[in-house]
C-alpha cells in the first residue's frame, strides 16, 4: 500500500511567495496574532525565544509608507510608494541579537523557523506572504521608526495580504542532486 502525501507535506510543497497581486481585503491583528500563537513553536535553542514583531495595519500602512520612503533616493520614492502600497499590511521580524557568535546564529536560525512556519500558516488560511530584506532593515532611522533598540536586528519586513491568483510554481532542484552519503 502506497502512502500518501499529508496535508502538511502538500502545504509545504505549494506555498509560495506572494509578491504582487494583493486584494485590498484586510489583514486583522487578530488573525496575524492567530498565526504567530501557532508559529512561535518553531524550534528556539535555550527556549531563548528571541523575536518580537511590529505590526502595521491597512489602516496605518500610507502613515508608514509616507514615512519610510523618505529613505530613498528622491528620483525612486514614487515607485517605492506604488511597490510598498500593494501589500494590505505588514510584519516586521526582530530578533534579539547576541555578541556571542554561536548564539547569535541559533537565534537568527531561530526566527527563520518561526516565520517560515508563519509562512505555512498563513498559506493554509489563504493568506500570501513575502519575507523581504531591503538594504533599509539596517538604516538607523528605519530603525528608530520602528522602534528597535540597540541589540536588536530587524530580520525582515514581512508582506501580507489576501491573493486572487496563486503564483506560479518554480523547479527545485531534484532531492538527488542535493543528497549524499557519507
Amino acid at each position: 500500500m502506497e502512502k500518501t502525501r499529508t496535508d502538511l507535506a502538500n502545504i509545504i510543497r505549494e506555498r509560495r511567495s506572494v509578491k504582487n497581486g494583493y486584494t485590498e481585503q484586510e489583514v486583522p491583528a487578530s488573525l496575524v496574532k492567530e498565526l504567530l500563537e501557532d508559529a512561535r513553536f518553531a524550534p528556539t535553542h535555550g527556549m531563548r525565544e528571541p523575536w518580537r514583531f511590529i505590526f502595521i495595519s491597512k489602516e496605518r500602512k500610507n502613515d508608514f509608507i509616507d514615512e519610510f520612503v523618505k529613505h530613498f533616493p528622491k528620483d525612486t520614492q514614487e515607485t517605492k510608494r506604488a511597490a510598498f502600497n500593494q501589500p494590505a499590511a505588514y510584519l516586521f521580524a526582530v530578533m534579539n541579537e547576541d555578541p556571542r557568535q554561536k548564539q547569535w546564529e541559533e537565534n537568527f536560525a531561530a526566527i527563520s523557523c518561526l516565520i517560515q512556519n508563519f509562512q505555512l500558516l498563513a498559506w493554509e488560511r489563504d493568506l500570501g506572504v513575502v519575507w523581504k530584506t531591503p538594504p533599509q532593515i539596517t538604516d538607523p532611522k528605519v530603525r528608530d521608526m520602528l522602534g528597535v533598540q540597540p541589540g536588536e536586528k530587524i530580520v525582515g519586513f514581512i508582506n501580507l495580504g489576501f491573493f486572487d491568483q496563486k503564483p506560479k510554481d518554480k523547479t527545485r532542484k531534484p532531492v538527488d542532486d542535493i543528497f549524499s552519503v557519507y
